[in-house]
């Protein structure tokens, strides 16, 4: 099981861009599609972004179209996600995900792997 570890969160205001990074351990990063989730205080954990193992194929939640942007370097064995025009409401912790089928995970299947989250607070 990969250990994955996301770093980049932080305060930020209203309308401002932070960028998240998660690396993940061991082999076999480009054989796995990657991907962000996120939880809100009193909600449930929900989809933001994913790629495919590739890169070639990504997914958004429609929240966050055309404001994140998730790319991924596999030689580095790190996926990003980078988050723009920033709203109160994307206040949550971040979590970095992986799974062997980034596809089933956006159709709702929860992922396999998961870091251990970073908290990301917009304020207004």
């Amino acid at each position: 099981q990969a250990q994955l570890v996301e770093s980049g969160g932080g305060t930020v205001q209203a309308g401002g861009s932070l960028r998240l990074s998660c690396v993940a351990s061991g082999r076999y990063f480009s054989s796995y599609g990657m991907g962000w989730f996120r939880q809100a205080p009193g909600k449930e954990r929900e989809f933001v972004a994913g790629t495919t193992y590739s890169g070639r194929t990504t997914y958004y939640a429609d929240s966050v179209k055309g404001r994140f942007f998730v790319s991924r370097d596999n030689a580095k064995n790190t996926v990003y996600l980078q988050m723009n025009s920033l709203k109160p409401d994307d206040t949550a912790v971040y979590y970095c995900v992986r799974d062997a089928t980034m596809g089933e995970v956006v159709a709702g299947r929860l992922p396999q792997d998961w870091g251990q989250g970073t908290q990301v607070t917009v304020s207004s």
